[in-house]
């Protein structure tokens, strides 16, 4: 059977409107995904679910959906999403109303099960303690309520109710990649043990996940992408094998190159043994082929039986908090932060009055600045507390006390603001056979899907690695940031941060892999000091993968970085200067 032309159209919950239906005319498709959710996005729609029981659902899913459904159903294009999020019953019903009013009649189905926040009290009773990845602290002993909590499905569900001859299939939090195993899966008539084909679907899911990502957008290696018009979307033509070709219609702009897959491939990841409901993907197995214009084969993923436990995301309320930031210009920045600070908590009755406070100072400034913008630094304060009188307006009026009482030059990003609730992100393990993963058929009956067979995970087959024990003596060496010869792409992994680099070339990788331990590494990233660094190498790829744990606190929504994704962690990371061969830089 042809490979099963697979598309994406969303990469986050506000992704790109128009992306469907440009995926949708833009050339031939079997299957439309879409993926909307992520830990954040969960604590979003338990938000929504509050103001509205009937919400708690990706709404924009539906706007796209009106422009498209009747060519997918003329066209016998499937249409796969999680953008059920919490409420997969109630966005299939949606879809019913929504298609009654164009006047179409879809066969619809949806998958549940995943939503384990009712029973978290019986989990708990029965022996399930739920300890956190990162911690190992026991969630009975944290104290919290949780508002979320959804157990990662597999693809097995989606399989069947497309095999049931569902044209939609929406779901709960099944894992991003499902959106891509189950159609292939269900195309290809796959079985349960086809590991290797399994983990290919896991790879090509993963890669097309984040929509115009891998399609040249946020690439670290600009120069590369010749075509600077907006990304198009990706596709995955999977085969029966499970290798793939990924994709993207003529005509789009962006690119699609082992670089932009190589990237993808990399973000937000951990160990190269990427665990998933169904199989665990070895991406240290990965090959990537240019086989053409914005043609990039990926082959050779090894896939092992799956564990016997399932991920859960967690969302508890942390609590409020609120974040002001101050301008300062000039002469004596350190001075005039260090006073602002001490004037300010005073006017607060202390840093001891919140239950936590964060101050940092962002030093944008150069001597003798030819401009005032190039002149300024900012006094970034954020308060954290469960009382929300604490950090609202009382907060915030207090740095306005300063405007003419403070430091000179005194200013502000942004006027007075109100408190916002803040998430906790907890990421934990339940045993798979307290879930029940269910398929909603397009005539109404339910069916349990069976989880997959667990068992022994597979050994990697051999491969020499170069050096990793120092630098390469090789000749002479300039001093250059480290991006002049290596890529990276990085995000977050809960309130873990990852750092994926890459080399385009073996020397530079041999040279990569021997440099960048993780005593360099932290050297290059002073943040990482006292935090656990986890790294793994991925010589296929000519890849490493760099892991800081706890580098964004307790998840996106309580982090107090600037950068509170890690977005821009690996451009950082590439400015950083060290000493590199100069016949590397040749190249």
């Amino acid at each position: 059977m042809r490979p099963v032309r697979i598309a994406n159209c969303s990469g986050f919950y506000g992704d790109r409107l128009a992306a469907a239906r440009e995926m949708v005319e833009g050339g031939p498709i079997d299957v439309l995904t879409g993926d909307y959710l992520a830990e954040l996005t969960m604590l979003i729609l338990w938000k929504a679910r509050q103001k509205d029981p009937g919400a708690g659902f990706a709404r924009t899913f539906l706007g796209q959906l009106e422009e498209v459904l009747g060519t997918c159903l003329d066209r016998g294009i499937k249409v796969v999403s999680n953008a059920g999020g919490l409420n997969p019953a109630g966005l299939a019903t949606q879809i019913g109303q929504l298609a009654e009013r164009l006047g179409l009649a879809p066969r619809v189905a949806y998958v549940h099960g995943d939503d384990l926040l009712p029973r978290l009290p019986e989990l708990l009773a029965d022996g399930v303690d739920l300890a956190h990845l990162d911690t190992g602290q026991r969630l009975a002993d944290a104290g919290v309520d949780p508002v979320s909590a959804n157990a990662y499905l597999g693809g097995w569900g989606i399989a069947e109710a497309l095999g049931a001859g569902a044209d939609v299939v929406v779901t709960g939090r099944v894992t991003d990649a499902s959106l891509v195993l189950g159609p292939a899966a269900w195309w290809h008539g796959w079985s349960r043990t086809d590991w290797d084909a399994l983990a290919g679907a896991v790879a090509a899911g993963h890669v097309i996940e984040c929509g115009p990502q891998a399609c040249g957008g946020n690439y670290a290696f600009l120069e590369e992408v010749t075509d600077r018009r907006y990304p198009g979307f990706p596709i995955a033509e999977v085969a029966a094998d499970g290798s793939s070709v990924i994709t993207k219609h003529a005509g789009t702009g962006g690119l699609v190159s082992v670089g932009t897959v190589t990237a993808q491939l990399l973000y937000e990841i951990d160990a190269p043994a990427y665990v998933n409901p169904d199989v665990v993907a070895d991406f240290g197995t990965v090959e990537l082929t240019q086989e053409g214009p914005d043609r990039v084969r990926v082959s050779g993923t090894r896939g092992s039986p799956p564990p016997d436990t399932l991920k859960v995301a967690l969302n508890h309320l942390g609590g409020y908090r609120n974040t002001m930031t101050l301008v300062l210009t000039g002469l004596d920045l350190a001075a005039k932060a260090a006073w602002a600070e001490a004037e300010l908590f005073d006017l607060l009755g202390g840093r001891d009055s919140f239950a936590e406070t964060d101050v940092q100072l962002l030093r944008f400034d150069t001597p003798d600045a030819p401009t005032n913008a190039q002149a300024t630094a900012h006094l970034r304060v954020t308060v954290k507390d469960p009382d929300r009188r604490k950090v609202g307006r009382r907060f915030s009026d207090a740095t306005m006390q300063l405007a003419l009482g403070g430091y000179a030059g005194f200013h502000t990003t942004t006027p007075p603001s109100a408190e916002s609730a803040y998430g906790v992100y907890w990421p934990a393990l339940v045993p798979r056979e307290q879930v029940e993963h269910r398929v909603v058929l397009p005539d109404g009956t339910s069916h349990v899907v069976p989880h997959s067979p667990s068992g022994v995970r597979r050994r990697r087959e051999s491969r020499p690695l170069p050096p990793s024990g120092g630098p390469v003596e090789d000749g002479p060496t300039e001093r250059v940031p480290l991006g002049r010869l290596v890529g990276a792409r990085s995000g977050d992994k809960g309130g873990n941060a990852n750092v994926g680099l890459w080399a385009r070339d073996e020397d530079t990788w041999a040279w990569l892999a021997a440099t960048m331990t993780v005593e360099r590494f932290r050297e290059l990233l002073p943040e990482a000091a006292g935090l656990a660094v986890r790294r793994f190498e991925l010589p296929r790829l000519r890849a490493l993968n760099v892991v800081v744990v706890g580098l964004l606190g307790e998840g996106v929504a309580s982090a107090t970085r600037p950068d509170p994704q890690a977005k821009g962690l690996g451009e950082y990371l590439r400015s950083r200067t060290l000493e590199v061969p100069v016949r590397l830089l040749a190249r």
